[in-house]
């Protein structure tokens, strides 16, 4: 569940690059969807040039109303495109359940939300055959290699693919052991007592926390209560009664739990805090500067540590609330032109997020580097952003870890 701060770091990560030149006109003429069917559709439709225009609404994550895509599909397609905009998942979950199907007609979501999405009748299958972008996607980032973008135990497709990342560790490799820095237990290491920080996220702190547990008592490839693999989300009492004292261990080796990556980068900056988790958009900016000779910083970027880190590729889904035809065929437009390789160096260039798109020899090769596009496969490794399995348990253990 990424927050406010993971947009903001978007915005900040842009660096001297020109804007993209208009956009190719993408082939119109795919066919018209029945409702709610992933297979069956009639003739083409021929738009009325007297009809209202259609307008099509989304809500997802602020950062990516990048303006001029946006101007490129209503004057390529003749129609409006606006947005709403939330701060995580479980905000815009509630206000599909609250009439927001009737509102929006796409919406964003990551890691295992989608299929929650799905599951509760929020959304409709996305008919791949209308995706002819799809061709330039990462194979990581598709089944049979990341089933979560079809429904849990069937085949329709809940959502897809559109950007990619981690919850990473940013490190000053000048600070800390290179030996010490490719661990979660970093964040837990007494040889860094006044130079550590995280956020002030209570979900992702446990998580972590519960993946360094769970590695410490081998209980990971231990059978799950739910007879699913481990996830960090979905903690045994145990695991989360060892999460808690690993938390409340952290908070004597804490400069602090950031609620701004501003702050973040100030402090990473001053080299007060040598290392600390976030999304990679403050390591780009100092490894940026650090190419340019702006900083003699040595920061790197932790990915994917050895007993396994946070992950997530967020997605475009249909609501239910689209019933027309023509709706529906100009929503599988827009996920299809948010696809295609020159949004996506957009995408790239403009926000600062990894494409799940192979853009890679359209990019200056820095953002190839520090978008870790030649390391797609990393996602595997990655335990994907859910909902807490027992949100009561967690706050429960979140009060007790700030009371002590």
């Amino acid at each position: 569940m990424r927050q406010e701060s993971k947009a903001r770091s978007a915005r900040a990560a842009r660096r001297g690059h020109g804007r993209l030149s208009r956009r190719r006109l993408l082939q119109a003429g795919a066919a018209a969807a029945a409702v709610g069917v992933a297979g069956s559709f009639p003739a083409p439709f021929i738009r009325d040039a007297e009809a209202a225009t259609l307008e099509l609404r989304w809500l997802g994550w602020e950062h990516y109303n990048v303006k001029e895509l946006t101007a490129a599909f209503e004057k390529e397609y003749g129609c409006k495109v606006s947005a709403g905009f939330f701060d995580g998942n479980s905000e815009a979950y509630n206000k599909l359940r609250a009439g927001g199907t009737g509102d929006f007609d796409l919406v964003m979501g990551d890691g295992f939300w989608p299929r929650l999405y799905g599951k509760q009748g929020l959304t409709q299958p996305v008919d791949y055959n209308r995706l002819s972008n799809l061709k330039h996607v990462f194979p990581d980032f598709l089944p049979p290699n990341y089933m979560l973008l079809q429904e849990e135990g069937g085949s329709n497709m809940v959502a897809a693919p559109n950007c990619w990342g981690g919850y990473g560790f940013t490190v000053n490799m000048d600070k800390v052991d290179e030996a010490d820095s490719e661990s979660v237990g970093l964040l837990f290491n007494e040889k860094y007592r006044g130079h550590l920080s995280t956020s002030a996220r209570f979900e992702e702190n446990i998580a972590l926390a519960g993946i360094l547990a769970a590695h410490q008592m081998g209980t990971m490839d231990d059978p799950r209560p739910d007879g699913k693999p481990f996830n960090p989300y979905v903690l045994t009492d145990a695991e989360l009664e060892e999460a808690k004292k690993l938390l409340i261990k952290q908070k004597g080796l804490l400069v602090t739990r950031w609620n701004d990556e501003d702050t973040l980068e100030r402090l990473l900056r001053a080299q007060v805090v040598w290392a600390s988790p976030e999304w990679s958009g403050i390591y780009r900016r100092i490894r940026f500067d650090e190419l340019d000779g702006k900083t003699n910083l040595r920061m790197k970027h932790v990915l994917k540590p050895k007993e396994g880190g946070l992950g997530w590729v967020d997605t475009w889904a249909i609501t239910s609330g689209v019933t027309d035809s023509e709706k529906l065929e100009l929503a599988h437009k827009w996920i299809d032109f948010r696809l295609s390789r020159d949004s996506m160096k957009t995408v790239a260039m403009e926000i600062g997020w990894a494409p799940t798109v192979d853009v890679r020899d359209m990019l200056p090769e820095r953002y190839v580097e520090t978008l870790f596009l030649n390391e797609t496969d990393a996602i595997k490794g990655l335990y994907q952003f859910d909902a807490p399995s027992s949100p009561e348990k967690w706050e429960r253990v979140w009060s007790e870890v700030e009371a002590s």
